[in-house]
């Protein structure tokens, strides 16, 4: 989902990049669907809060294809949407937009939205914990996965806080003149022949020498591979909007990216069907594979630039309205899929009706608590990291 912080790109219409704006939403849609498929399916690091008693391969698929470029897609959006915050506001009001727009909202989900999750989480193993209000104390009685205390979803706001944070004085010097100089060189270098594949030897790198010992909880103090890597990605971004080379580069080898991007995930489609893959470990097949990993969430999200750029370079009224609703979408999702999800798993259905239910009724409520409680109350838009409604007007 900044997803979120950055939700508004506070760029001019003559500079905005209405296919950023585009994929924002569209990956913040596709999470609902994500998280409504992790419902049926056995996850590596853990079952998801609410668990249908059959499982379904076909969206186990579903969301291992995601999960190889979603999320690096969303921190490169986020850096993208940081270089135009940063062409309006000084480092210190940059600063402050991040705490206002990430950590309050941050803050309030994790003492507010995350602990439903736990609680229904709780429910479906022992039915005797209480009500809601007995179990809320106990939501701080230690930390995931010994105790009840995490922050779920919104690991995604305190990773880009942070992000956005250390990496200023980088962001600051790609802003000054002789940055500039230095990236205007290497977008001209892009659109040489083969070029295009160069940055996902530095991610290929992170995931081969971290991914074996940080497998991906999410953290933060313990979480080197994923921090590393949407560190990256969130760097790419910020410098792909520095100049038009990096677009007209992507533009340029979009259809042999996009070759390259099928080729590696066949590839990995077939190891993991295949089941010759090592234990996670540093062995050199399993190093491999990593780097393997690296190089194609590099190769797909180049390629889902490359088709945004082609095809939602444009705007209109949903994409006004959407933009705006996306980031509270996106803090509000979960914690409604979870609630549904616990009364709808009970239900005597198919997989496709469940799935169907739960995703469609996720967006509505929160669609509806965006567009009555959210959008309307200042103090709800403070809290859900949006711009106050000017009472003046």
């Amino acid at each position: 989902m900044n997803l979120k912080s950055d939700l508004d790109i506070t760029n001019n219409h003559q500079q905005r990049h209405y296919d950023l704006d585009w994929l924002r939403v569209l990956a913040v849609l596709l999470l609902i669907y994500f998280h409504a498929a992790a419902v049926f399916y056995q996850g590596e690091l853990g079952d998801f809060y609410i668990k249908n008693n059959l499982l379904s391969p076909a969206l186990g698929w579903f969301i291992f294809f995601v999960h190889q470029w979603h999320m690096p897609l969303f921190f490169l959006i986020s850096g993208a949407a940081s270089w135009f915050s940063l062409q309006l506001r000084t480092p210190m009001q940059y600063v402050n937009e991040r705490f206002k727009r990430l950590l309050i909202p941050f803050i309030f989900g994790t003492l507010v939205l995350v602990p439903p999750q736990v609680y229904y989480k709780l429910l479906t193993h022992n039915a005797d914990i209480g009500s809601y209000l007995q179990f809320y104390p106990q939501f701080f009685n230690g930390i995931r996965p010994q105790g009840n205390f995490e922050w779920a979803h919104l690991w995604f706001v305190i990773y880009l806080f942070v992000i956005s944070v250390i990496s200023l004085p980088l962001l600051l010097f790609f802003k000054q003149q002789i940055g500039q100089h230095w990236y205007s060189t290497i977008a001209t270098f892009m659109k040489q022949p083969g070029v295009i594949f160069l940055p996902a030897l530095p991610l290929a790198m992170i995931e081969g020498a971290f991914r074996p010992k940080w497998f991906g909880f999410q953290n933060l103090y313990d979480d080197w591979a994923n921090l590393l890597l949407y560190l990256c990605y969130f760097v790419y971004g910020f410098i792909m909007c520095s100049d038009t080379g990096f677009r007209l580069a992507i533009a340029q080898y979009q259809k042999l990216v996009s070759f390259m991007a099928i080729v590696t995930m066949s590839i990995i489609f077939g190891i993991q069907v295949t089941e010759v893959l090592p234990l996670r470990g540093y062995s050199g097949e399993y190093i491999l594979y990593q780097m393997l990993r690296g190089f194609n969430s590099w190769c797909w999200v180049t390629t889902i630039l490359g088709l945004s750029q082609q095809y939602l370079s444009f705007t209109n009224s949903i994409l006004q309205y959407t933009t705006l609703a996306a980031y509270p979408v996106f803090l509000l999702h979960q914690t409604v899929l979870v609630a549904i999800s616990f009364y709808v798993v009970q239900w005597n259905l198919g997989i496709v009706a469940k799935f169907l239910i739960i995703s469609t009724a996720t967006v509505l409520v929160t669609n509806a608590l965006y567009e009555m409680l959210i959008k309307r109350l200042n103090i709800a838009r403070f809290i859900f990291g949006l711009k106050p409604i000017n009472i003046n007007k």
